[in-house]
């Protein structure tokens, strides 16, 4: 029998991964799911709390995903979309889509990620500026703490240092104004429509310093995923809503997490009521069955298109794999599952027991400072004292430790280290008793783990 874990550890650069930690200790190699529910290479059962990367929201082993897949690859297994091609499951999910994002968005662009759906919407940006005879107006501001993906100008715009450490980034062009974390920036005696209000002067300062010609488009995650499972602050998304309208500057909503019922919505902008000229979805659209991107665009923008192709001939972007038809009909399948089963209700009232059980279970603990985030998706701050909200040093490692205890005991978890937070995605199928089962391992793995460093 093969070893796969060495074949793995010989010959695979895995992503965001410690690759000297990675050459000593290897990986975990995952043979199967059902449900919310895994199985590893020795045999363990894992609850898949965190729903792959945030994105598998109907469940690991969906029949009707399987067979979606088969019937549109025996009848069509791919061709292109360039140059006017189509092909029918990519109309037919076109036509679906629009009626269900925020009001305004006309036109769709496929893609296979959340990384390329954001990268495709920065080199429109730049596009369209051209056509407006306003080279000058190129600058995208996106927000410390933020996750947009890791290409070239999608990296830069992730707000994460890591993702920017010797890698020559963040490319020009690419700003950063503060991030919209209460927790860990309000100030004292500072209530957070306070908060709010400043984080919009200090976009609007920056947008001032900079040119405000110079500016394009602002973007932004309504929840903050990776960068910590930040919901925005009360008056948040107005008051920077404002700021943006008064200059002209493109909002760009990056649902690629929250979108398709994580939040208890269809989507973060309805819930926060953000008036998107762009916007970028992928993950749970086809519950990672697939990869598959959404990416949209209002009427402004694709009349802007239509007098670029007058004036530069074909709009020169686009992927091989860009509509392909198997991922469409794998979309389309998993819309029919999340509509039939109320996956969208069942995240908003599971979701809202899910965080009341981890307020509870964790109230009165000085190692927790708070539970935050909204419908389906949560995450547990950690502290060293809660009373003066001290941190753990980084070589404590502590997010890493709870998830290798939670790993041991039957739970997958997602450690932010950088945050000390460990944050939760499970898939919107989960039940009460699911979550009950998520919370009790979680609680056993913390306290375990915290008798050992406090």
């Amino acid at each position: 029998m093969k070893d796969l874990t060495a074949i793995d550890a010989s010959s695979i650069l895995h992503p965001a991964t410690n690759a000297d930690d990675f050459a000593r200790n290897g990986s975990k190699i995952i043979e199967s799911g059902q449900g919310i529910y895994l199985r590893d290479h020795s045999g363990k059962q894992l609850i898949d709390a965190v729903a792959g990367l945030w994105c598998v929201n109907v469940g690991y082993g969906r029949e009707e995903l399987a067979d979606a897949m088969q019937k549109s690859a025996l009848k069509l297994s791919y061709y292109h979309t360039f140059s006017g091609m189509s092909n029918a499951p990519q109309i037919e999910l076109a036509e679906r889509l629009l009626e269900k994002v925020p009001s305004g968005l006309t036109k769709v662009f496929f893609g296979s990620g959340g990384s390329d759906g954001n990268d495709s919407l920065v080199k429109i940006v730049w596009y369209i500026n051209n056509i407006r005879n306003k080279p000058e107006k190129k600058k995208i501001i996106s927000r410390w703490q933020a996750y947009h993906g890791t290409s070239l100008a999608t990296a830069s715009l992730t707000g994460l240092p890591s993702f920017h450490t010797a890698f020559d980034l963040p490319m020009s062009n690419i700003l950063h104004t503060e991030s919209p974390d209460f927790f860990r920036h309000g100030l004292d005696g500072e209530t957070e429509l306070e908060f709010s209000a400043r984080r919009a002067q200090q976009l609007e300062e920056m947008i001032l310093r900079e040119g405000k010609d110079t500016v394009a488009a602002f973007i932004a995650e309504p929840v903050l995923g990776a960068g910590g499972v930040v919901p925005p602050p009360q008056g948040y998304f107005e008051a920077i809503q404002k700021v943006l309208k008064r200059y002209d500057i493109l909002f760009i909503v990056d649902e690629v997490v929250c979108g398709y019922g994580r939040l208890g919505k269809w989507f973060g902008s309805e819930l926060y009521d953000l008036k998107p000229d762009m916007m970028t979805t992928a993950k749970a659209l086809t519950s990672g069955y697939f990869p598959f991107s959404a990416s949209f665009v209002t009427d402004e923008i694709w009349q802007l298109l239509k007098e670029g192709s007058v004036k530069y001939g074909n709009f020169a972007h686009g992927y091989t794999y860009a509509g392909h038809p198997i991922g469409a009909a794998v979309a389309m399948a998993n819309l029919d599952i999340i509509e039939k089963e109320n996956l969208v209700d069942n995240a908003a009232t599971v979701g809202a027991y899910f965080h009341q059980q981890l307020k509870q279970r964790f109230a009165n603990d000085s190692f927790v400072a708070e539970v935050r985030g909204t419908g389906m998706i949560a995450a547990v701050q950690l502290v060293k004292d809660k009373a003066n909200k001290t941190y753990f040093d980084k070589e404590t490692k502590i997010s890493a430790k709870i998830a290798q205890q939670c790993y041991e005991n039957g739970l997958i978890s997602r450690p932010l280290p950088s945050l000390d937070s460990m944050a939760f995605s499970p898939p919107l199928i989960c039940t009460h008793q699911d979550i009950d089962n998520i919370v009790d391992i979680f609680d056993e793995s913390v306290r375990s783990v915290m008798a050992k460093v406090l």
